[in-house]
């Protein structure tokens, strides 16, 4: 149900989801320059800090069937955004 909670707390979910599409911008782009990589390491960090700050309370706390299918749309934009600035520096 959708209040269902899993072991993973919101900290666990977002760095998991971050960090897969992270790996998928690298793999469809293996031309990428390191430097590029690296920057884009960096925002992904932020983007987590960021996270961490605007949740503070709920961090730490096991995630909602809800919260996980938000986190989901929200870093499925994060990574349209970072897809966008990767097709810049082509």
């Amino acid at each position: 149900a959708d209040g269902d909670t899993g072991a993973e707390s919101i900290e666990d979910v977002v760095t998991d989801m971050v960090s897969s599409n992270i790996m998928a911008i690298f793999e469809q782009n293996p031309e990428l320059h390191s430097s590029v990589r690296f920057k884009l390491l960096k925002e992904a960090d932020s983007v987590v800090e960021d996270l961490g700050e605007v949740l503070a309370g709920a961090w730490t706390k096991p995630a909602t069937n809800e919260q996980i299918t938000f986190l989901d749309e929200y870093i499925a934009l994060v990574k349209n955004l970072f897809d966008v600035a990767v097709a810049t520096y082509d």
